[in-house]
């Protein structure tokens, strides 16, 4: 008899944990791995926390699911997924759905959407945030797919997704085919270029100001109930207040600084310059990490390279300088995903609403923050933003920080600090501002070695100059 709600394939932690979810809020849930130990495994263990209908082989998964069938794969992203997918279409029937929860690169899931819709089964590329505790307790969940899919799958996503502090669900139809995976992804991105702000914040304090790990802990923390509030600045708290049980060492003294990557910051980044969106703060955090784990280049130049010679004054106002330098560059963070986002919607026609996907990222997800609300507020008040920087709380933030920002950025600099994130986040504000930018330069450079032509200020058209003639300009 078929009696599941939804199936989940795939049971390490993830799968087994949104399994578990599932089957806590009252679903029945029919669970199936390739290796059946593991099923096992999980019924042994789980097993007494809701309905479970366990399967040995696929088919039978299959057919213990309800009409319309909706099943949910955990599997590693690439050629294990397209498998999973290949052998569930066999077994499906038009109307059954798909859905990928891991993190696939969205182009990938907008083949497989098409190639599933022309057999009349839906495909829903799913971005799942928060982590192993986040998929148990409640993720934060971005579907994509085909509003159809989203009529019976939304109540059971919503159901078990995240709450934000109004209770709304942390979760909501983003778009067709891959608008899901692609915020996620951006999420993601984001969420590289935060953590690598609060890695220089912690730099700053630590190497420029001597403070050590626990009272940093203590500030991070003191940080966190104020504007900072977010799950990140609550962790950076947790990590620098802990001590290593082997050396009694602080334990951020004991980790390795090679920072690891699973590819999504990349993909963001590379889909950004398809785009030509800037997306400096996450592009810089991406390199920062490759440049972290690339031993060769700083082993061969710790030594050889020198930095400053005399010792750098802080300014009294140091500490606040950088939080204040922290709030206004994870603000230029969010922005630039904001407008990455809306460039992707515009180019595959997705209809994104950026208010919503401010809303699903208020709990659940590893970049929820508390000035989520803000975010979402100022999109829903105008959706037509050129920027999230140009909602007027935001301006108001940012314009106060500036100071702060450049005494931090400043000051890094002349004790030899790196911080390329609060950087770049600055040279991004200040490229807003700017009402010329050198770019007339480079238009000139390009006409003359490459006759690429050029715009005027005062007068409509497009112009080229005769550069190695008698350097006559031409309308083109």
């Amino acid at each position: 008899m078929s009696t599941a709600d939804i199936g989940v394939v795939g049971l390490a932690v993830m799968g087994s944990n949104l399994a578990r979810n599932f089957a806590r809020h009252g679903f029945t849930v029919a669970v199936y791995n390739r290796t059946y130990a593991k099923t096992e495994e999980m019924m042994s263990a789980h097993g007494d926390e809701g309905n479970f209908v366990p399967s040995q082989e696929l088919s039978d998964f299959v057919a213990s699911l309800a009409r319309p069938r909706k099943a949910m794969i955990m599997v590693q992203a690439g050629k294990a997924t397209d498998a999973v997918i290949d052998q569930l279409a066999e077994l499906m029937e038009p109307g059954d759905m798909i859905i990928d929860g891991g993190n696939a690169h969205f182009d990938n899931t907008r083949r497989r959407e098409a190639a599933l819709r022309e057999r009349g089964l839906h495909f829903v590329g799913t971005g799942v945030s928060g982590g192993e505790e986040g998929a148990l307790l409640g993720p934060a969940i971005m579907p994509g797919g085909s509003a159809e899919s989203y009529e019976s799958l939304g109540p059971i996503l919503e159901a078990i997704a995240a709450k934000a502090p109004d209770g709304t669900p942390c979760c909501t139809r983003l778009g067709p085919d891959g608008a899901g995976h692609f915020v996620k992804m951006v999420h993601n991105g984001i969420e590289y270029s935060d953590m690598q702000l609060i890695g220089e914040a912690y730099d700053l304090l630590r190497r420029g100001a001597g403070i050590e790990p626990a009272e940093l802990s203590k500030l991070f923390g003191e940080w966190n109930a104020g504007e900072l509030d977010s799950y990140l600045i609550e962790v950076t708290a947790e990590v620098l207040g802990h001590t290593d049980a082997a050396t009694g060492k602080p334990f951020v003294d004991v980790v390795l600084d090679r920072a690891g990557q699973k590819g999504t910051g990349r993909w963001t980044v590379q889909n950004a310059l398809d785009l030509g969106v800037p997306v400096t703060g996450i592009a810089e955090a991406t390199f920062a990490r490759a440049l972290s784990s690339g031993v060769k280049q700083r082993e061969g130049t710790v030594d050889l390279l020198t930095g400053p010679t005399e010792k750098t004054e802080l300014p009294e106002t140091f500490v606040e300088d950088v939080r204040q330098a922290l709030y206004a560059s994870k603000i230029v963070a969010y922005a630039q995903g904001f407008d990455q986002i809306a460039a992707a919607s515009a180019e595959y026609d997705w209809g994104i609403d950026l208010g919503a996907c401010s809303a699903l990222w208020r709990a659940g997800c590893i970049i929820r923050a508390g000035f989520l609300d803000k975010i979402t507020t100022a999109w829903r008040e105008n959706p037509e933003l050129p920027s999230l920087l140009a909602a007027p709380e935001f301006t108001k933030i940012v314009t106060d920080a500036q100071s702060a920002w450049r005494r931090v950025v400043s000051t890094a600099a002349l004790a030899g600090i790196p911080t390329p994130g609060f950087s770049s986040a600055l040279a991004y504000y200040d490229g807003l501002r700017s009402r010329r930018l050198p770019a007339a330069v480079i238009q000139g450079q390009r006409d003359f070695f490459g006759s690429h032509t050029y715009k005027r200020v005062d007068r409509e058209g497009t112009f080229h100059t005769d550069w190695s003639g008698d350097r006559t300009e031409h309308e083109m």
